[in-house]
């Protein structure tokens, strides 16, 4: 029960007695004033200690319960009214104040978690932030566009390595407090931040990815662009004096009479020009010419170019074309067949010699997809993540010039694109996706 119901109940239960008190001398035939009087008095004097206790006691412990009831239910913009007792009245003045500052407090908070949400919400970097447990519960739309989603949401609830992405699963393996750079399955170079923050006592951890393609890729051009070009130059010139030198030798009568000697010469004059050319296909790499784009009916170009493409694969490979009616894109077909001759080699070189091949090349939907799908020996986690990397090759005697020949063009045409194997490992896809 309340205090002020206490109270009420006091002060009737006063009333009563102080009526009990004073109706014996009113009700006698003789009124005795002198005791009425003392009785008047010692009955008014219940009530007059009531109003005092009520005004002293009753009413701060009233705005002590009114102020913690708008503290239970967070409201601070209510204020207690003053009730003109003045330890009560300087209460309610601390009270006030510390409203006032609360509400300050928590206005500055929303204010800064708009902003915060705001520039995470728009940020050219990925983030995703965790519950206690490692669910995602926040997630900003790049680092959606990152791991596949359309939409934030679809992702929450959900730890990064029980999502379907090869780069959520490189993310789960990146150790909190630690930055790693990710290539996964494509030509995209990202950075990979995993930190955390505490929040309420505990930890909380958040992911921030941070594409660095165009500055990677613009600074490996660099770095395999001034090797190639200084290599080139001191081997042409030494290639070129050594030429020089075995065809005079050649030419020596001596020599000529000599069967033995003019196989050794003429086997290095040809190793020479062999080098040569070995030299030149790196050269050729870093000349790679801009994209003319023009309106391209991706089907009948690839029709066009698909007996050469039969062509490269034994009998025991299965090559299949499939088209739709629509897919018309800007592209330079010079450059583009360039890539599918890359991509398709690959794909058949990757099957080997078993005997079921299938190498099945798909061309249509909204946006245009380009899709080579091969049942080939697959590419393993650790060579995804150096794909489409310079001078990296899987196979024996490899360049490692193909995939960042393909990687170069398909960025001159604005597409986006991946190399990945299924989870099972039956198949690999080589996805292109050219711009709206």
């Amino acid at each position: 029960m309340k205090s002020s119901w206490i109270f009420s109940v006091l002060a009737l239960t006063v009333a009563a007695i102080d009526l009990l008190w004073i109706l014996p001398v009113l009700n006698g035939s003789d009124v005795v004033w002198s005791d009425l009087w003392w009785r008047l008095v010692l009955a008014v004097a219940p009530i007059v200690l009531l109003v005092l206790l009520y005004g002293s006691v009753i009413k701060p412990v009233n705005a002590v319960v009114n102020g913690m009831d708008l503290l239970r239910g967070q409201d601070f913009s209510t204020r207690l009214a003053r009730v003109g007792q003045p330890d009560a009245d300087t209460l309610v003045g601390v009270f006030n104040s510390m409203m006032d500052r609360l509400k300050t407090e928590r206005l500055r908070n929303m204010e800064q978690n708009s902003m915060l949400r705001q520039i995470i919400d728009v940020s050219p970097a990925g983030i995703a932030i965790s519950d206690y447990d490692g669910n995602i519960v926040e997630m900003n739309r790049t680092m959606a566009s990152y791991l596949g989603f359309s939409r934030p949401a679809e992702a929450f609830s959900r730890r990064f390595e029980d999502l379907d992405s090869p780069l959520a699963a490189a993310v789960s393996r990146v150790n909190p407090g630690q930055a790693e750079i990710l290539r996964v399955g494509d030509a995209n170079v990202m950075r990979c931040t995993r930190m955390w923050f505490m929040n309420n006592g505990f930890r909380r951890s958040f992911v921030m990815l941070e594409e660095l393609t165009d500055e990677v890729m613009r600074a490996e051009r660099e770095a395999y662009g001034r090797v190639i070009r200084i290599i080139s130059h001191e081997v042409n010139n030494t290639l070129t004096g050594v030429g020089s030198i075995l065809g005079l030798v050649g030419e020596l009568p001596a020599v000529k009479s000599d069967e033995v000697m003019s196989d050794a010469l003429e086997s290095c004059q040809e190793r020479c020009q062999g080098l040569g050319r070995f030299i030149r296909s790196y050269a050729e790499v870093v000349k790679i010419p801009d994209a003319n784009l023009q309106p391209v009916d991706l089907a009948d170009s690839l029709r066009s170019i698909w007996p050469f493409l039969e062509g490269m694969a034994p009998a025991t490979v299965d090559m299949e074309l499939c088209c739709e009616d629509t897919t018309s894109v800007k592209a330079d077909t010079v450059l583009l067949e360039q890539v599918m001759v890359n991509v398709v080699k690959n794909a058949v070189e990757s099957i080997g010699d078993r005997p079921d091949g299938r190498v099945k090349v798909s061309v249509g939907g909204s946006p245009v997809k380009i899709e080579v799908v091969d049942n080939g020996g697959g590419i393993s986690p650790e060579a995804s993540r150096h794909l489409f990397a310079p001078f990296f090759s899987t196979k024996p005697g490899g360049r490692g010039l193909g995939l960042m020949f393909v990687a170069d063009i398909l960025e001159k045409h604005g597409c986006a694109f991946s190399l990945r194997t299924d989870p099972d490992g039956a198949l690999t896809r080589f996805v292109v996706q050219f711009p709206r």
